[in-house]
């Protein structure tokens, strides 16, 4: 499935992409990890175990998202379902927050290219 592209929000995603740069720098690869799992837990829907719109709109205040609109939060699990599910499970979420960051995939294909991969 082709990854969907989305007008970006661009002070909710200078936020993040101020922020999760240097939660990778202080927490380590581990801890970040842990910090996004974390924030899985908090959006997911807990009968299903994944996030969906639903779980989505219901939790997204907790993270500071109240502002964005059913469009964009529908948005927001389009691009990030790669199964094509129309719901978010836990790998996805930790993609589509590293894929949000460019300063960490800069960092990542630094490394990717160091190590000739």
């Amino acid at each position: 499935m082709a990854p969907h592209k989305r007008p970006r929000n661009d002070s909710l995603l200078s936020d993040f992409e101020d922020y999760l740069p240097s939660m990778a720098a202080k927490l380590g690869p581990n801890g970040l990890i842990k910090e996004l799992c974390k924030g899985f837990e908090l959006l997911m829907d807990r009968n299903r175990g994944l996030i969906t719109l639903e779980s989505l709109k219901r939790n997204a205040p907790r993270l500071g998202m109240e502002r964005l609109g059913d469009d964009e939060l529908l948005e927001m699990v389009r691009e990030g379902d790669l199964d094509g599910d129309g719901a978010l499970d836990q790998n996805e979420f930790c993609i589509l927050m590293v894929r949000l960051s460019p300063e960490l995939m800069d960092s990542s294909q630094r490394l990717f290219d160091f190590l000739g991969i």
